[in-house]
């Protein structure tokens, strides 16, 4: 009689403890760990190349973020077009120049000139911002102890954000790297990965190797989103 008992107990419990599990799975939260997101971004452009790269994120049906800069004045226009495709568009800097991390004021001098320029072809002003080098970048010490540490400071001060990346494509490390390391190099499996390429005249190889990129990356299941849409920033250490 007692073992009768005991059994009708045990199944209540076990009853119990399943109902608990299923809550548990229907409503427990989602992890960080759990996230797939790639940000797939290019510095330096626009260039000739740019065409190219929007055909290809067209063709997948993928948004990216393009840091600009602004000498390039015959391919300006790529800009509008890449906004009005749907991509974000962000400042890196006019020039280009290391020297502008002489100081405060060289530095948002530059800015405010490229910023014109995305005013010009967007009609808007942006908010994000990829520093020449990126925020870790060790070539400004030669211009002023600390600037980036300040810089950095400052833009966010002023409402910016600036964005370094977690993956690197290795694209910048040569004049024209091979395809087959860009796309290695491009490759992680962290949760939330923000890509460094380049979109220079001398990156063909960049532009080889983009399909590969974003179909590793379908598929494992991430999800193609642009750094104005995300909570999510990467930032390097400062070394400046």
């Amino acid at each position: 009689m007692v073992s009768g008992k005991g059994d009708v107990l045990m199944k209540k419990i076990n009853i119990a403890i399943a109902f608990m599990l299923l809550i548990s799975l229907v409503y427990s939260p989602v992890h960080a760990d759990e996230v797939k997101e790639v940000y797939l971004t290019f510095d330096d452009g626009p260039s000739h190349n740019t065409p190219q790269v929007l055909d290809i994120l067209d063709k997948y049906n993928v948004k990216a973020t393009f840091f600009v800069t602004g000498e390039n004045a015959r391919y300006q226009s790529y800009i509008r077009t890449a906004y009005l495709k749907g991509h974000a568009i962000g400042a890196h800097s006019y020039t280009h120049k290391y020297s502008i991390y002489q100081s405060e004021e060289t530095y948002f001098e530059d800015l405010g000139n490229i910023e014109k320029i995305i005013k010009e072809q967007t009609g808007r002003t942006s908010k994000l911002i990829r520093f020449p080098g990126g925020s870790s970048n060790t070539i400004s010490r030669h211009y002023s102890q600390g600037i980036m540490a300040k810089v950095a400071q400052v833009v966010e001060k002023k409402g910016y954000k600036y964005y370094d990346w977690n993956v690197s494509s290795n694209d910048a490390t040569g004049r024209s790297v091979n395809p087959a390391r860009i796309i290695e190099s491009s490759k992680s499996r962290l949760p939330r990965v923000c890509v460094l390429m380049h979109d220079t005249a001398t990156k063909t190889t960049t532009v080889q190797a983009l399909p590969a990129i974003i179909e590793y990356y379908q598929a494992n299941g991430y999800t193609f989103k642009t750094l104005e849409h995300t909570d999510f920033v990467s930032h390097q250490r400062i070394n400046n």
